[in-house]
């Protein structure tokens, strides 16, 4: 099974791709989609939707997890990725893709058994369980992947909530 996995953001969408085959994984790529900030907020929009349309179209995946929004005190913040997450669900849906969300604590409590775990704790799973020679750079492409190591983890262990 190949699965997407997103970070989404407006100024930096970060995305892991992996394949799951007899309980092991493997990454197969990770990286960014990268929106310039002197752009208006629909142009970054448009560019987030064609980087997604891409992505599906180059690796074909059974399925994509994503990240659930956490909104802190910076609402302005919220709402641009918010927008930002509803063009990737909608690229998605377009690709007739199943689709999973995931929160930052499930994601944690996936990857290293506590769901209160630092980002340094979650690189260094994510570079120990896809074997990787480093930590994927950006923080945003590690994320990517930590995201669809959640999916693979969780699917392993039959909790799977579709949201599509």
């Amino acid at each position: 099974m190949i699965i997407l996995g997103i970070d989404p953001g407006l100024a930096i969408v970060g995305y892991g791709v992996i394949e799951t085959q007899k309980g092991a994984s493997r990454a197969i790529d990770c990286g960014v989609i990268n929106t310039p900030k002197e752009d208006s907020v629909p142009v970054r929009l448009s560019k987030i939707y064609d980087g997604m349309m891409s992505l599906i179209d180059k690796y074909k995946p059974d399925c994509i997890a994503i990240e659930e929004l956490f909104f802190n005190t910076n609402i302005t913040t919220g709402i641009n990725v918010a927008q930002a997450r509803g063009v990737i669900l909608l690229a998605c849906t377009q690709k007739n893709l199943k689709m999973y969300e995931y929160t930052p604590l499930q994601i944690k409590q996936a990857l290293t058994g506590y769901g209160k775990a630092e980002k340094k704790q979650i690189q260094f799973m994510v570079t120990r369980l896809l074997n990787l020679k480093a930590v994927p750079k950006p923080d945003d492409a590690a994320d990517g992947l930590a995201v669809a190591l959640t999916h693979a983890q969780t699917a392993r262990m039959g909790g799977l909530f579709s949201i599509r």
